[in-house]
């Protein structure tokens, strides 16, 4: 493609695939800071011990009231 010529038609060509297999993992990267999302160890629970300590969640209208106290 050129500018010079505007009656010329576009060109495009296919760029080839960087995969060498039918493995997907053969794309993967080891950059620093990817998301590794298939390889976590699943849903965390937390002992009851240390769940029964945690205090309970505030009602809406509890957080509505606290709001205000700190917007004053």
């Amino acid at each position: 493609m050129s500018g010079n010529n505007q009656g010329d038609n576009q060109q495009f060509t296919i760029q080839p695939h960087p995969a060498k297999t039918n493995d997907p993992r053969d794309l993967v990267s080891d950059v620093a800071g990817q998301a590794n999302v298939f390889n976590t160890p699943g849903i965390q629970q937390l002992p009851d011990n240390v769940a029964q300590g945690l205090e309970k969640p505030k009602t809406r209208e509890e957080l509505q009231a606290l709001g205000k106290d700190l917007n004053k």
